[in-house]
């Protein structure tokens, strides 16, 4: 029986025609290479190799055996190429929903380091609203997808047939235009020094609106809605152009591209849960092995306490 290792190092000699080149092609330091290959000679019960001050060739054992050894590399190739295949990491789709947040700073990596490692399966990516991205799972039109849910709030059971997989809790955060007199602590801001503040916020049926808002009237500070949007993008651009101040998830004000004042709540209630939502009876291996790149992504980058 001959060690797959040490055939593929035989073929990387012939190509080479030294054992240095081959070694550097193949990672290994030259005495390293130099013991493999003696190995598999004494595995021939032949010399294979004549060494020369040019580099390295091949005896006529070792021509035979070149044939043979690129045989069966190839037909390894080809077996592991099938087994991936078998288990629906090569070739096939895998169809994904996310929100905009998530889709903007974590989803991108997650997905390129899926693509390298699986180049064969086909990729979609669909946005959502959450909670429509659950539903959609529930319906078949994704395979799994990325929802998120504000703390306080009303509680929305998943539908039938769907899990939801913790990933991440973030806080809200204040933010502010730089220089703002709010941002000027380091320390947590009590909720009540939000009164009278010129609020920017999202749209009315928004669930972040109303957790914020009920927070803020529970502490006593009133405010004036000034300015609403649907986007945190375009909350956090009108509240850096001085418009007013903003309570938003942690991970949106750390990707403003707009220039703010970040300040941490007092208490730190307000928060963001995002999970991902999958089928258990539904799954896949391509699906299962995103949602390990999700889990150690989003590890990475949860907050520090």
């Amino acid at each position: 029986m001959y060690d797959p290792t040490r055939l593929a190092a035989l073929v990387a000699v012939a190509e080479a025609g030294s054992i240095t080149r081959a070694a550097a092609r193949l990672g290994y330091t030259a005495p390293a290479l130099s013991q493999q290959l003696a190995k598999l000679e004494r595995e021939a019960g032949a010399a294979l190799l004549v060494r020369h001050h040019r580099g390295t060739r091949l005896t006529a054992a070792g021509e035979l055996l070149l044939v043979r050894a690129r045989r069966v590399l190839d037909e390894l190739a080809q077996a592991r190429h099938e087994l991936s295949r078998l288990a629906g990491l090569s070739g096939g789709r895998l169809r994904v929903g996310t929100f905009m947040t998530a889709g903007t700073h974590l989803l991108p990596p997650v997905l390129s380091a899926f693509r390298r490692a699986h180049p064969d399966v086909e990729l979609s990516v669909t946005e959502y609203v959450p909670p429509q991205a659950a539903e959609a799972v529930a319906v078949g039109e994704v395979d799994l997808a990325l929802t998120h849910v504000y703390v306080p709030g009303e509680a929305m059971p998943p539908p039938d047939g769907v899990r939801l997989e913790p990933l991440l809790t973030e806080e809200l955060v204040l933010v502010t235009a730089p220089g703002h007199a709010l941002s000027a602590g380091s320390g947590r801001l009590p909720l009540a020094e939000l009164a009278g503040q010129p609020l920017v916020s999202m749209a009315p049926a928004n669930p972040n609106r109303r957790a914020v808002e009920a927070a803020l009237a529970a502490a006593g500070a009133s405010v004036a809605v000034r300015c609403e949007s649907p986007s945190y993008a375009v909350a956090c651009a009108l509240v850096s152009a001085g418009l007013g101040v903003a309570v938003v998830p942690e991970m949106v004000a750390e990707g403003a591209v707009t220039p703010l004042g970040v300040r941490r709540l007092d208490p730190p209630e307000l928060r963001r849960r995002i999970a991902v939502a999958h089928r258990p009876d539904a799954g896949s291996p391509a699906a299962d092995t995103l949602r390990a790149l999700l889990r150690g992504a989003f590890a990475r980058h949860s907050p520090a306490p």
